[in-house]
């Protein structure tokens, strides 16, 4: 890819988030990657309380959703609550999701007792949000950062 973006092209680890609402706001059984669909995937991490998150993170996920869902791409968002628990709660998926009308698998990711990452931080080894992790259809992780260049992944992935 032509992307300035850090590469990592190791083998996704499977989701250990436990919390998930399905894309019409019900809890749902947690998901696991195949659960995401069989081609590519696209992992959103955010805090509900993250500036990012709502100026660019939020809207170049929608630019993706719209033109990349059609293509079997698949998606899945992850509130990793590395901070703010008291603002960044289960709650707020359903809010976060029918603000930016995405029909999406949402889940809540807090650290497990004892540690101070999250499941989705920890296995991704994600810096902060919001962050973008796109797998290829081999499972294998090209993409994992800050910033995405929406475009050239929509290029990128229409012709796979």
């Amino acid at each position: 890819m032509e992307q300035h973006m850090s590469i990592d092209q190791s083998q996704a680890p499977e989701l250990r988030v436990r919390k998930w609402i399905g894309h019409d706001g019900n809890a749902i059984a947690p998901l696991v990657l195949s659960d995401i669909g069989t081609g590519p995937k696209i992992l959103f991490a955010f805090q509900h309380w993250c500036p990012g998150c709502h100026l660019h993170g939020f809207p170049t996920l929608q630019k993706l959703h719209r033109a990349l869902s059609p293509r079997d791409v698949g998606f899945a968002v992850i509130q990793t609550v590395f901070e703010g628990a008291d603002e960044n709660t289960f709650e707020t998926l359903r809010v976060n999701q029918r603000k930016y009308d995405l029909p999406l698998a949402f889940g809540h990711d807090e650290p497990p007792t004892g540690q101070t990452l999250p499941t989705f931080m920890e296995d991704y080894r994600t810096r902060g949000t919001p962050w973008f992790t796109v797998i290829d259809a081999n499972g294998r992780i090209i993409v994992s950062d800050f910033h995405l260049d929406a475009d050239t992944l929509i290029a990128d992935l229409s012709q796979a």
